[in-house]
């Protein structure tokens, strides 16, 4: 049925959202800004560029220049997973699970690819992906489905042939702009945004992963 399994990262593979909500919400404090970490959740699966913009047009500063408060994040946030991080529930047992089918798996993530790799190193997990990639190289980041589309390009697979794990309404918008079966994770606090009803599944942790994906087989 599928040939690769797409996984995102922050809040699927890992529990950083809420390292890049304080991350964020300590820099912007530094600098007067007023967005709090229950804000943040505003910008939750946005690339780091739109997320910092995004806050610049409600809140204009006058220093440090967007591209200096996206460092300053990226640092927090990456100091934070170094030091916590640690896998999500289930990603280890689906990971090798998925390892003995056959399957092509990748990670596609908003995130600049030092912190995909400052990830899959600190949880140890970088020997289940045949391809990491990341939408900073893309020109138009989630929603628009190109960080999958070039993900499935590089493996060598059609998108209807691709699963995607999403847990944000930006990344389930994205994974289906791009004509691909998605499966929605989503956090408690925004397990009822109505974003999720367009993904094909919803589950609530990766620990159901392998009996559902084994019950799709069938």
């Amino acid at each position: 049925m599928f040939k690769a399994v797409i996984f995102d990262m922050d809040g699927v593979l890992i529990d950083s959202e809420p390292f890049w909500r304080k991350a964020a919400a300590d820099v912007y404090k530094t600098i007067g800004v007023p967005v709090t970490e229950k804000m943040c959740v505003q910008t939750m699966g946005v690339r780091i560029d739109y997320a910092v913009d995004y806050w610049f047009q409600k809140f204009p500063w006058k220093s440090p220049p967007k591209k200096q408060v996206e460092k300053m994040i990226n640092k927090k946030v990456e100091e934070l997973i170094i030091r916590y991080g640690k896998p999500k529930p289930g990603v280890i047992k689906s990971l090798k699970f998925l390892s003995g089918k056959g399957l092509k798996n990748a990670l596609a993530s908003s995130a600049n690819m030092h912190l995909i790799r400052t990830v899959v190193r600190t949880l140890k997990i970088e020997y289940f992906f045949q391809l990491l990639h990341s939408a900073e190289y893309e020109m138009h980041p989630k929603p628009a489905p190109d960080v999958y589309l070039t993900t499935a390009k590089m493996l060598d697979v059609i998108p209807s042939k691709c699963l995607v794990i999403e847990d944000s309404p930006v990344g389930v918008t994205a994974a289906k702009n791009a004509g691909m079966t998605c499966i929605a994770i989503p956090s408690r606090e925004i397990y009822k945004n109505p974003v999720f009803d367009s993904a094909d599944y919803k589950l609530d942790s990766l620990t159901q992963f392998i009996d559902f994906f084994t019950s799709l087989k069938k």
